[in-house]
């Protein structure tokens, strides 16, 4: 997982927002000066390091939970919680001592801060400011978590990241969708094992209304129950429904079951396919077939 190099840009930001709004303030010589008392110029040259030193802390990070989660997959959702955590507190610590180092605190640094802060919040910041508030509403709020798989805005996959700005969501043709946190405020979103590494898979079959219908149903529970990504602490239902569309009348097999991890959810699916339609073929089992509106009537 790669760490979030927004809030960088956000701190780099602020910082250069303070000397434009101390210029319109003061006169030309005057502001100079009053710049001169409020920073520290040699520890912006440290701060540069910390910053940096944070980045790397991050990517190590994110490298750590990333092998650890490969070879230990049960806590991989876990990991992955506590590594969205700890980045955010790694932000809070690292905003906090660049601040510390590159200005000295005094009445001249708080006059200015009250005084730009307003107009840097609510011109430049504004959209950042926002995300950034929707984001601490998702964390808390936890309407998904990070390793969920959701469905969002016709985007369908694995949320991989919570970030200050922005959420990452890992399609299942490998690409990664990022969606601004204020946008997770207003529209609908479904996860589809909120937490749990299990989800639930639906799957249908449809077979001809003449064939043995019981035998077909003992067939797809068979295929789902021996697959070797089901879950089995959890029911596997098999439900009928007779379908009429136009001239095609056939019966629905509706398969509801739980695959063992969300990420071998294409390979259960691909797998009860195969099982069903190799047993469907041994026993003679047929596909619906166009029947005329007369056949129905009779029926």
């Amino acid at each position: 997982m790669k760490p979030s190099r927004t809030w960088i840009g956000a701190l780099v930001s602020s910082l250069a927002l303070a000397t434009p709004a101390l210029s319109q303030q003061l006169p030309p010589m005057e502001s100079i000066a009053r710049i001169g008392d409020v920073i520290r110029w040699g520890g912006i040259v440290t701060s540069l390091f910390v910053i940096l030193g944070a980045w790397m802390l991050l990517r190590l990070l994110g490298a750590f939970v990333g092998r650890f989660s490969s070879q230990f997959a049960a806590r991989r959702l876990t990991m992955q919680k506590l590594n969205t955590i700890v980045q955010f507190l790694i932000f809070v610590v690292t905003t906090t001592i660049v601040i510390t180092l590159s200005f000295r605190i005094n009445q001249t640094l708080l006059a200015l801060i009250g005084g730009s802060a307003a107009v840097a919040i609510g011109f430049a910041l504004k959209d950042l400011v926002a995300s950034f508030v929707a984001g601490i509403t998702i964390i808390l709020d936890q309407p998904f978590q990070v390793g969920d798989r959701v469905e969002f805005g016709g985007y369908y996959g694995d949320i991989t990241s919570i970030g200050l700005r922005s959420v990452r969501l890992q399609t299942l043709d490998d690409n990664t969708v990022t969606i601004p946190n204020s946008k997770f405020l207003s529209d609908i979103t479904s996860s589809g094992n909120y937490g749990a590494l299990d989800m639930q898979v639906g799957m249908d079959f449809h077979v001809a209304i003449d064939q043995d219908i019981d035998l077909a149903r003992s067939m797809v529970t068979e295929a789902a129950l021996s697959s070797r990504y089901i879950f089995l602490d959890k029911p596997v239902v098999v439900h009928v429904h007779q379908v009429l569309a136009e001239n095609l009348i056939s019966v629905r097999l509706s398969l509801k079951a739980y695959v063992l991890d969300t990420r071998h959810e294409k390979a259960f699916e691909t797998d009860v396919n195969l099982r069903c339609l190799r047993a469907f073929r041994e026993a003679g089992i047929q596909a619906p077939s166009l029947v005329s509106s007369a056949w129905i009537r009779q029926e």
